[in-house]
């Protein structure tokens, strides 16, 4: 199906979004982009480009969009994904790393494939849309660009935050103005980067 120019440009700005980011962007992040005055107007061109198969979305999940590729279509494929257990929006807690379940999950939830979820405590991400008691998908990787989501380990703790890395300093950067960064001194502390933000599903 023929796009309009508005529809192109949106789907040019949801494929950059997610390549610089690694996740993709709210409604309100592409309102402001696309210069719409409401964010009624981004969710109709979001139905019409997942009518037309450009995109696979989920109107009912934060960030719920995924791009997909040329002439692949939308099926409902399923995952089953391992919960492992907790990891903070706020402080590095504790996380249990053994397997409380199997999740069988709808694979257009995410943007990247998830090798396991993580429930998040604490709300030092809110402004990302990552709230207390979400599952996060995590896509292990142990590489990540400056402004990602990713899931770290300090100390034998998990936790969710912004990464930044420059001139060899590595912050933690949360996404609430109530918390304060985590610098990192990866050359001293017990640290890993475990993964990038891949989804998330908000439990019932």
């Amino acid at each position: 199906m023929t796009l309009t120019p508005i529809q192109q440009r949106l789907l040019d700005y949801l494929r950059d979004h997610i390549a610089t980011h690694g996740y993709p962007p709210s409604q309100l992040d592409i309102a402001a982009a696309l210069g719409f005055r409401q964010n009624r107007s981004a969710r109709l061109h979001l139905e019409a480009l997942a009518a037309s198969g450009h995109i696979a979305w989920s109107p009912g999940r934060a960030r719920g969009i995924r791009v997909l590729a040329d002439g692949q279509a939308q099926t409902q494929a399923t995952l089953q994904v391992p919960l492992l257990g907790r990891v903070a929006a706020g402080q590095p807690i504790g996380s249990d790393a053994q397997v409380r379940r199997q999740v069988t999950l709808d694979e257009a939830l995410f943007h990247l494939r998830p090798d396991y979820l993580l429930e998040v405590q604490g709300d030092s991400m809110i402004l990302d849309g990552i709230l207390p008691g979400d599952l996060i998908g995590v896509h292990r990787t142990s590489e990540a660009r400056n402004g990602q989501i990713v899931v770290a380990r300090l100390e034998g703790e998990f936790t969710v935050k912004r990464w930044e890395h420059r001139q060899g300093r590595i912050r933690l950067l949360p996404r609430n103005p109530e918390h304060a960064p985590i610098e990192v001194d990866a050359t001293l502390a017990d640290f890993a980067l475990e993964g990038l933000f891949a989804g998330l599903i908000r439990p019932g």
